[in-house]
């Protein structure tokens, strides 16, 4: 009797087992996807460029990614950082806040207090928002159906001091300042976060209706709308830490988007370089089989008007984007260094990095933070269209103010 009663046990233990969404079969489809996947990449690449240059080539890249772009990088987020923390500290931001929340309701359909979220994304990255989101003194702003969104205006603001800095930092051959194409990438970037946030909302409303209120426990939320805490101390001592503290966080930040860098851009770079200077493969750094501007040549047709990109090349970046952020701005300097970038491209780049910051990297995550994993489809979708839209209005943006100087 006591066996049979085990034996029911590890029956329905089984199926427990068999039923988790993280457990899959030892043998299955997708492990022959993966395999199949993998070894055309390699073997195109290896074909291409001989399998010695290909692993040597990736190595190489990757250790001038590391050491010349993503160092630099960190130092831009160090700084990015401390300016930050220094302006969250001396209430610079929460009169921002004051100053765009009545934007919010007019604009993207929100409480003026999500305009905390865009300066927390702003000034750090898309998961900052998670962290106001959970509180319940900041959910007490939101209808049901306007949570969600969150995830998309939180995303399109995410890394965008460091975006914006790192851009202004680059140097032109042409000595052109791209501290104007730069911010014009912003305006893009808040195009294209509206558009993203009313498609998601429509989607939401659909779904939840527009009455019901998130559920809170009562907590007063005074401090988002009329108050800021400070650190403990004399206004030295509270300069000196935030600096320190935001300048740290910068530290974090950037060790953080090491992978993502190394790894991403290694790849993207050997899809979209060519061969040396001489036509053959030589196993140096930055060589590829140029199959992203092959692509681009045949969308030419499209890309040109609604992007106006110098070269076919400068599609790699926003494509980048979709995955890592970090990754996607570490490959523009060398398109401004060959001359395949402009200021318009700068612009649309800072517009597109900024409004997509990797957020088919964190999308999934955050909607399930947020406890919205079936809006997860909706919110993708909502927001490729809303990244597509930040670069067409950088770029005609840009064409506008260009007539205007």
């Amino acid at each position: 009797m006591e066996s049979k009663e085990q034996s029911q046990e590890q029956v329905k233990e089984r199926a427990d087992i068999t039923e988790h969404p993280n457990i899959k079969k030892v043998v299955s489809l997708e492990s022959f996807v993966f395999m199949a996947c993998f070894a055309v990449l390699f073997g195109v690449l290896g074909t291409k460029m001989g399998a010695i240059n290909m692993l040597n080539t990736m190595m190489q890249t990757a250790y001038q990614l590391l050491m010349d772009t993503v160092f630099y990088i960190m130092a831009i987020a160090v700084l990015a950082g401390a300016l930050s923390g220094l302006f969250t500290e001396f209430g610079v931001v929460a009169i921002i806040n004051k100053i765009l929340s009545p934007l919010m309701k007019p604009l993207y359909d929100l409480p003026g207090a999500s305009v905390v979220g865009i300066l927390a994304t702003y000034l750090s990255d898309n998961p900052a928002i998670l962290t106001l989101a959970d509180d319940q003194g900041f959910r007490r702003y939101f209808k049901r159906y306007q949570l969600p969104a969150l995830t998309n205006i939180g995303t399109a603001f995410g890394m965008g001091l460091i975006i914006t800095s790192f851009m202004i930092g680059i140097t032109s051959p042409t000595g052109e300042s791209f501290v104007g194409p730069a911010l014009i990438g912003n305006l893009g970037a808040i195009v294209g976060s509206i558009v993203s946030v009313r498609l998601m909302l429509v989607f939401t409303a659909k779904e939840y209706g527009k009455t019901e209120y998130c559920e809170v426990e009562g907590i007063n939320a005074i401090m988002y709308t009329d108050y800021r805490m400070v650190r403990p101390g004399s206004a030295a001592s509270r300069f000196m830490s935030a600096m320190l503290e935001g300048g740290k966080s910068g530290v974090g930040m950037g060790v953080a988007i090491i992978p993502g860098v190394v790894i991403i851009c290694t790849f993207v770079m050997m899809l979209t370089n060519g061969p040396s200077e001489t036509g053959t493969y030589t196993g140096a750094a930055y060589e590829g089989i140029a199959l992203l501007p092959a692509i681009g040549d045949k969308l030419d047709f499209i890309l040109k008007p609604l992007f106006g990109f110098a070269s076919s090349q400068g599609v790699s970046v926003p494509i980048t984007s979709l995955g890592a952020a970090g990754a996607a701005i570490g490959l523009v300097p060398k398109l401004v260094k060959d001359g395949m970038a402009t200021g318009n491209d700068v612009a649309v780049f800072t517009a597109m990095c900024m409004c997509w910051s990797g957020y088919l990297s964190t999308h999934v995550a955050m909607m399930d933070s947020l406890g919205y994993s079936k809006m997860t489809g909706k919110a993708i979708i909502s927001h490729t269209i809303g990244g597509l839209c930040a670069g067409v209005a950088a770029h005609w943006l840009y064409v506008l103010f260009s007539m205007i100087g």
